[in-house]
């Protein structure tokens, strides 16, 4: 280049310093390996596409994801993401962040302003599957529907939020499962009771260890049941975990949480499963996979994730079906205080209907145990109310 170019150039430094880090970026990214996943946002990473055909349609879609190839694996891609979240939650004072509300106390909420086209369908279609898993098997089925953290704790979220009102939904669910010959176990009375304890984690969608315990000390009373012993076991907690909802926040100023589990004993074994009924291929193992408290997803460890069929072996006596969502998976293992046979069932992993497997095992009591924000929106849970 010679001087004449260079010194034209250097009346432009701004111009110069953002071409140069431009290319500096280019260079980045065609040295630095495509990842497959992104542990802090919870999300599979579009890779690299291939060109289908050389045609209109071929073409435009082949740009399309390259486009978005191009956006999931640009270099430092999380720190952009961060830098980000910082300008919109410090520089213009935004109460949300990718969909989630941030509230007072470093809490998160999803942004849920009421029922979705979707849910207004799932819904009843759900409610009457549930109620027809109560009539079919009167007196043995209990129903417990975990409300929000937003309906805890209304008082950190944002001013002027408007959020969906789940109390007169569960007062109607509490309602149908009645009628049906079921058993509405409310938690709302004691997790209130208890809301000044950590119910429910900063930066993820579940409740806590302690706030399941608390619901579970509900359905101990309901069935008359002795409650886990907490004071006999050991608790082991495990810090810096950052959920679902700081996957999608991304906030610089976030506090993490701390996940705590009890020392337990009891073996769990996972179907394989084929049909319906009870399968007899599984492979057994302990109750926590504690390799996931090294990665970023860390509520995965309970009870091995959400698996269609698996069994905990405990030390009480009796059988009981849970069907559930994931946030049983740090209820159940206060059930081993209970039960002999902890069966539980995840729609997500399990196609079939559960009339063979009940039959199969002649189970003492069932819980569904969802929280309502998947309850209302779960495409599978239908399949309850599935006879066969």
């Amino acid at each position: 280049m010679d001087q004449k170019k260079l010194s034209s150039l250097k009346q432009y430094p701004v111009l110069l310093a953002f071409s140069l880090f431009f290319v500096g970026l280019f260079v980045f990214d065609l040295v630095t390996p495509d990842r497959a996943y992104s542990e802090l946002e919870n999300t599979t990473l579009t890779q690299k596409p291939t060109l289908s055909s050389v045609s209109a349609t071929g073409l435009n879609n082949y740009f399309t994801s390259y486009t978005k190839y191009v956006k999931d694996q640009v270099f430092g891609r999380d720190q952009w993401i961060s830098l980000q979240s910082v300008v919109e939650t410090t520089l213009f004072q935004k109460e949300q962040s990718g969909g989630i509300l941030l509230g007072k106390q470093h809490m998160m909420f999803p942004r849920t302003y009421g029922l979705v086209s979707s849910e207004t369908r799932t819904l009843p279609k759900n409610t009457a599957a549930l109620t027809s898993l109560c009539q079919r098997y009167p007196d043995k089925v209990n129903v417990m529907l975990v409300p929000a953290a937003s309906a805890i704790y209304p008082e950190n979220v944002p001013v002027n939020a408007p959020l969906l009102d789940e109390d007169k939904y569960l007062d109607s669910l509490s309602e149908s499962v009645q009628a049906a010959g079921g058993r509405f176990v409310d938690v709302r009375e004691v997790l209130s009771e208890h809301k000044d304890e950590y119910l429910y984690y900063r930066t993820d969608h579940h409740w806590t260890t302690l706030g399941a315990y608390y619901a579970y000390t509900q359905l101990c009373d309901a069935l008359h049941l002795t409650s886990f012993d907490r004071d006999a076991h050991t608790a082991v907690t495990v810090d810096d975990f950052y959920g679902t909802h700081y996957s999608k926040a991304r906030t610089w100023n976030a506090v993490p949480d701390t996940i705590t589990y009890y020392e337990l004993s009891n073996p769990l074994t996972v179907y394989n499963v084929t049909g319906a009924g009870q399968p007899t291929d599984g492979q057994t193992t302990g109750l926590y996979d504690t390799d996931k408290l090294s990665v970023y997803d860390k509520y995965a460890m309970f009870i091995h994730g959400n698996n269609g069929l698996s069994r905990i072996e405990g030390d009480g006596t009796g059988k009981i079906l849970v069907i559930k969502d994931s946030f049983a998976n740090s209820f159940v293992p206060y059930l081993t205080a209970n039960y002999a046979d902890i069966d539980i069932v995840d729609f997500r992993n399990y196609n079939y209907g559960l009339d063979q497997l009940i039959e199969d095992n002649d189970y003492d009591t069932i819980l569904v145990l969802y929280s309502f924000d998947s309850f209302k929106s779960d495409p599978y849970l239908y399949r309850v109310g599935v006879a066969g």
